[in-house]
């Protein structure tokens, strides 16, 4: 049976499957020819056989650029080396030679504050032409342009102590050569690789001297002349096979302290459901989200707090790969009421339930215990009850609550995620460990009818009464109104502007996660923002 969530899942596997193709053969076809493997090759290398690599930002920019820029032109995300969780940076040369978009620089700054908030070592593949000129505008200058990247690296370096790795695989020119630089250990392949801050046009053109590329910035010169590379080798083989080296010498944690470990073949906690067929063909439509939670988490048991209190909204202990999570979800349909009570609709935020997760999530921080949020809220409640009940206020403590919260998040977007609902839920702007969406996540301020209704809502309701048709430019608004909302609302949308990190499958649903979370255990200090500086010794007296 083909099922809204199916349909959907098939149409994001084919787009993730044209993205991944890269240049496509042609370009892999010219690597390969120069003894290179491509960006993802590269990656499967460097990873353990059969680990899983969780890919961060595989749809950003797929829809723009007159489809140039298939992920932007880097590979990122978080891999598994000799057993312990690494950020991956590989830029991709297959599109437009591993130069720089504007997106290419947003996916790298994600990949490194993953690596800062959680304290995982992070590698860098490089091989890349620099900035793409005609783009440079948005590359270059801004608070969040490519200079950030060598701001996160000096961090990383000075205060953060998370490792960092470089391999210099091809091109490596202009500002981006500070990205090796500012690394702990860069490895170069003699004959294919070159670093330098100007390539021989350029030196020729600035200084009227002529000179080769390995003279200037092969492998062999960086590591016997300048000393700027550490380690050289023959080909892309023997430098990923030395990098796996450098992460296997890395120190370890002490025993006890370690995150608990992938379980054998990465497998999802049994379940008696099919995930595809819980949620109901229309997205507005109501369906249990216990059923979803418990084939998710190990052995479908949930331990609810306060459990028939504020039942619109469910608190419950778990765990997920073997690690204890705080789990909030929002419950769908028409909720019951206490005797006497009104029903409240499911998916809506009321001061009883804000004040409800707040206290749930005070409890999680102070017990260290991580936090998963699965999204389907459409926003707070609104008219005279709420606001005589104090949602304003109920709302903040929640907020409040969540955006202090120590311990690492998690974010998993279903159905809806709309209004402040969105932003109480762990929205993006909280800076979340990690932010997923399935193929059904609808994210937007609200959704298409009810802003069509916000604009368009006195002609129609005029027209309804007059039983007439609606003026046909109104009409042509309408439409356009919905279509346009209908597209932004797309969870394909937000993959290609990073509002989540990833789409992932409802089958591969539990490993992710417990991957996400197993990665955020390395750091026992606060989440809170994108890097938290640790306590630095004062001066001499």
């Amino acid at each position: 049976m083909t099922t809204r969530l199916r349909e959907l899942g098939d149409q994001v596997r084919a787009l993730e499957d044209r993205v991944r193709q890269g240049g496509g053969p042609e370009r892999v076809a010219k690597q390969h020819q120069q003894g290179k493997l491509v960006a993802r090759e590269r990656v499967a290398r460097l990873c353990d056989p059969g680990s899983r690599f969780l890919e961060i930002g595989l749809l950003v920019a797929h829809d723009q650029y007159g489809g140039e820029a298939p992920a932007a032109g880097v590979v990122t995300g978080v891999g598994i080396v000799h057993g312990r969780e690494v950020v991956v940076v590989a830029n991709d040369a297959t599109v437009k030679a591993g130069s720089w978009w504007p997106e290419t620089i947003r996916k790298i700054l994600r990949a490194q504050e993953i690596a800062m908030r959680c304290r995982v070592p992070i590698i860098y593949l490089v091989d890349s032409a620099g900035v793409n000129l005609p783009y440079q505008g948005g590359v270059f200058p801004g608070q969040y342009g490519a200079a950030r990247i060598f701001y996160y690296n000096s961090i990383m370096r000075r205060y953060l102590r998370v490792p960092q790795l470089a391999a210099v695989m091809g091109q490596c020119v202009a500002g981006g050569a500070y990205l090796p630089a500012l690394s702990d250990v860069i490895v170069m392949v003699k004959g294919t690789s070159f670093m330098g801050l100007g390539g021989p046009n350029l030196v020729k053109g600035a200084t009227g001297q002529s000179v080769d590329s390995e003279s200037l910035g092969g492998a062999t010169m960086h590591t016997e002349v300048s000393g700027v590379a550490h380690y050289a080798v023959d080909d892309d083989d023997a430098c990923l096979a030395r990098l796996r080296e450098l992460v296997d010498r890395m120190a370890r944690r002490a025993p006890g302290h370690e995150p608990p470990a992938a379980p054998p073949g990465d497998a999802s906690p049994a379940t008696h459901h099919d995930l595809y067929d819980l949620l109901p063909a229309d997205h507005r439509m109501s369906y249990d989200m216990h059923a979803v939670l418990r084939a998710i988490v190990d052995g479908s048991r949930l331990d609810e707090f306060q459990e028939n209190l504020a039942r619109e909204i469910i608190c419950a202990d778990a765990s997920i790969g073997g690690i204890a999570v705080g789990v909030i979800a929002n419950q769908r349909g028409l909720v019951k009421g206490r005797p006497g009570e009104k029903p409240r609709f499911g998916g809506i935020v009321y001061a009883e339930s804000a004040e409800k997760v707040a206290y749930f999530i005070d409890r999680c921080d102070r017990e260290g215990i991580p936090l998963l949020f699965v999204q389907d809220v459409s926003g707070f409640m609104v008219g005279p009850e709420a606001e005589q009940e104090g949602i304003i206020r109920s709302g903040a403590r929640w907020v409040e609550a969540m955006a202090c919260a120590r311990v690492p998040k998690v974010v998993l977007t279903v159905n809806h995620a709309s209004g402040a609902g969105y932003y109480a839920m762990a929205g993006q702007g909280f800076d979340p460990d990690f932010i997923f969406t399935w193929p059904t996540g609808r994210m937007g301020v609200m959704e298409g009818e009810s802003a069509v209704q916000a604009v368009h809502g006195r002609a129609l309701d005029q027209a309804a009464r007059g039983k007439k048709d609606l003026a046909a430019d109104v009409q042509e608004a309408v439409e356009a109104m919905r279509e346009d909302y209908e597209h932004q609302l797309d969870a394909r949308y937000a993959a290609a502007r990073g509002y989540v990190d990833a789409i992932i499958h409802p089958e591969e649903t539990a490993a992710v996660l417990a991957m996400a979370f197993r990665t955020a255990q390395h750091n026992d200090g606060p989440h809170l923002g994108p890097f938290v500086l640790p306590p630095q010794p004062g001066p001499a007296r």
